[in-house]
């Protein structure tokens, strides 16, 4: 029972020539442990007798599974009750939340023991009544260090520090789980130093005293601190080494943490993994790529970190190839797998492998996962297919704001501003909340669409009722919108709104104006939104082209030649468009 293996002791208790009443008791304990409460009330009422025992675990196995009534229907059927079973009650009654039921049965008791004011004093610090905890403490005849520990460790999370070092230094007795009580509240408080000085005082450490210096030291920074503690460690983990290793690379120290984890003989896949992420994320491909080709052993979430971080770092393809290598290897891919890699094919010129991945999917039966289903609906709205987008999104049984955003953006995106708004409206009349994503499906919509109206007021509609400050991808898109259609001075209040509300105005707003200048013909403030994103793109060669081709609409070729000039003398060239195009399932 203790090792999860069910069935194999129900099997060995019914094959059982003679039971007793701790053989049956040894089962109904077993149940509540492994979560199995029906089977362990069932087992109860088929006892033939019970004792003392058998009551004290149903009542506790009952209040862990937050069936109060049906631990109370226990309590009051005992003819003899022990101190263990009122314990049981008043533990029972703070876990599910009922204070002032686990105090009024306190007070009932015939006899106290010091774990009954113990069990009082953790509830009441669990829920943040540290005054009244404080009230039963004093109360307490006698105290164990459980009890002090219980105080000093509340007082600590609570920010009351000075209290908690009071209780402390009272303590009659100290023992390291009480040190490292006071050690841990220290560095929960961010009094490193302090915590530092405590655990040079400790007249004893054990291997928590260590891993809480030292992870509370890798927390605030002091790295090299860190690592020298570790090299001084009596026992070292794993877990520690991890926690210095991921200090170092969260800090930019991939390689210095590599150098490090290569000289320990310390390590798990853990370790390894966290290398391979930590090179993916300072963009260094190929060094990950030889980790993990290093590594004598993989499990499932290393394969998903190349998958993803390949993924991420514009190597899809090589991505997809390593979701092959997975399968090939025995390994079989979970929701994180499938994730990653449907992104890579929402990315991908060809639905080729998007449908055999979807089909895999189908499959494996995990497709009632909210985040594959959203990937699905992401990649074939990305790849252009909004019908089985949509037929994706209908099958789901619950969307979050994501799966939203996908069909909002996704139908905004192929120009069907229509159903991108009744989508939007659809969402409305459901409890989840919009987001500033979703805004930027709704507006992009308003805009390709010509909707000027509906795009002013879901702008005003997310400032206003959903509490949302636009952000520079909301006003490119209401300036584009109001531009596009020749509301030009309007197009500027959004603009100078921006810089009253704090927001620097980006390069893509000024490209917005600029567009709606090329299109309206409004030569001189198109100059001035061009030179503006030029200021922070120097190098974009289309809006160099943009104005050399309006200077020449009006029939100024001097300026449109010193356009031109600029570009070479900047080394500006022209980007070369490219297609991809799909003849008979071939590239």
């Amino acid at each position: 029972m203790k090792n999860g293996l069910i069935q194999e002791a129900q099997n060995l208790f019914y094959k059982m020539p003679q039971k007793n009443v701790v053989t049956w008791n040894t089962m109904i304990r077993g149940y509540f442990l492994n979560g199995f409460f029906s089977k362990a009330i069932a087992m109860f009422q088929e006892m033939p007798e019970r004792d003392i025992f058998t009551c004290n675990i149903v009542i506790s196995g009952l209040m862990h599974g937050h069936d109060v009534q049906g631990a109370r229907q226990v309590f009051e059927g005992m003819v003899c009750r022990d101190v263990v079973t009122w314990n049981a009650m008043i533990g029972g009654y703070f876990i599910n939340g009922m204070l002032d039921k686990g105090l009024k049965i306190f007070e009932e008791m015939p006899v106290k023991d010091v774990i009954s004011w113990n069990l009082v004093i953790e509830g009441l610090v669990k829920c943040g009544k540290l005054d009244l905890a404080e009230e039963y403490f004093k109360r307490m005849s006698y105290r164990d260090v459980a009890s002090w520990t219980a105080m000093i460790s509340g007082l600590a999370k609570a920010g009351r520090m000075a209290d908690a070092c009071k209780y402390f230094e009272e303590m009659p007795v100290k023992d390291v789980r009480a040190w490292n009580v006071i050690l841990e509240s220290y560095i929960v408080n961010e009094c490193v130093d302090l915590a530092e000085s405590i655990f040079h005082e400790m007249p004893g450490k054990d291997l928590d005293s260590w891993k809480l210096l030292i992870n509370g030291l890798v927390r605030c920074r002091r790295l090299v601190n860190a690592l020298g503690y570790f090299m001084k460690m009596p026992t070292k983990c794993c877990k520690t080494l991890n926690s210095i290793l991921l200090g170092l690379i969260r800090n930019g120290h991939v390689k210095e943490g590599h150098a490090f984890l290569e000289k320990q003989p310390y390590n798990n896949v853990v370790s390894w993994t966290n290398v391979v992420v930590g090179y993916f994320g300072i963009g260094e491909v190929m060094s990950a790529v030889k980790v993990f080709e290093s590594m004598p052993i993989r499990d499932v979430t290393m394969w998903n970190v190349m998958i993803c971080g390949l993924g991420e770092t514009n190597f899809g393809e090589e991505g997809s190839k390593f979701f092959i290598r997975m399968k090939e290897s025995g390994f079989h891919p979970d929701e994180a797998t499938f994730t990653s890699i449907l992104t890579i094919c929402s990315n991908l010129p060809s639905l080729d492998l998007g449908n055999q991945i979807h089909a895999q999917v189908v499959k494996s039966g995990l497709n009632h996962f909210t985040a594959i289903s959203n990937a699905l609906v992401t990649m074939y709205e990305r790849c252009g297919n909004m019908h089985s987008a949509l037929l994706e999104f209908f099958s789901m049984q619950r969307h979050d704001v994501i799966s939203w955003n996908s069909i909002i953006c996704g139908f905004a995106h192929h120009g069907n501003a229509e159903k991108a708004l009744e989508m939007f409206e659809r969402m409305r009349l459901t409890d989840v909340k919009p987001n500033h994503i979703t805004f930027i499906g709704v507006l992009s919509a308003c805009s390709h669409a010509g909707l000027i109206d509906k795009g002013k007021y879901y702008f005003d509609y997310m400032k206003s009722k959903c509490s949302l400050q636009p952000t520079t991808e909301h006003y490119t898109c209401i300036v584009d919108l109001l531009g596009r259609f020749g509301l030009i001075d309007e197009a500027m209040s959004f603009l100078n709104q921006m810089r009253a509300d704090g927001i620097k105005v980006p390069a893509s707003v000024w490209g917005a104006l600029l567009g709606a200048c090329r299109i309206h013909n409004n030569m001189e403030l198109g100059v001035i939104a061009a030179e503006r994103v030029l200021e922070k793109e120097p190098r974009n060669s289309g809006i160099y082209l943009i104005l050399a081709e309006m200077y020449l609409s009006c029939g100024r070729r001097d300026e449109a030649e010193s356009i031109r000039a600029r570009m070479e003398e900047k080394g500006v060239r022209k980007q070369q468009g490219r297609s991809w195009v799909e003849v008979n399932n071939s590239s």
